[in-house]
């Protein structure tokens, strides 16, 4: 009996942590607030900023069946941090730190691709 209960309270602490469901963040894996979003014929490349970090994720329009998605952001004079993969819905998150640093965001599906330039955040 007292193991049953341990358990709901600990299961119940988790539940706040877990989020809500349609929740920005959950949705895209990133934190922070949303920044740019570029939309490209199969999917968009969206980047979200917090004080000191960048990060990015490709989401695909239609997803479903196992296509190649990438995103990559490097902030300048830093390395370039990518995920690229065959994937379903989308590719990332991958976040660079990039306080008062001009950061260059891509992403691809296929053949297709985004690429928005670099923006100083």
């Amino acid at each position: 009996m007292l193991a049953r209960l341990l358990v709901l309270f600990l299961l119940a602490g988790l539940v706040p942590l877990l989020g809500a469901p349609g929740v920005a963040r959950a949705a895209s894996g990133c934190s922070g607030r949303p920044a740019k979003t570029v939309g490209f014929s199969t999917g968009e490349l969206r980047v979200y900023k917090s004080r000191a970090h960048v990060c990015a994720v490709t989401v695909a329009k239609k997803p479903g069946k196992r296509r190649t998605m990438s995103v990559t952001l490097q902030a300048r004079g830093g390395r370039a941090v990518s995920d690229k993969g065959k994937y379903t819905k989308m590719a990332g998150p991958v976040t660079v730190d990039a306080l008062n640093r001009c950061v260059r965001a891509t992403g691809a599906i296929g053949k297709k691709n985004a690429a928005p330039g670099r923006f100083l955040w």
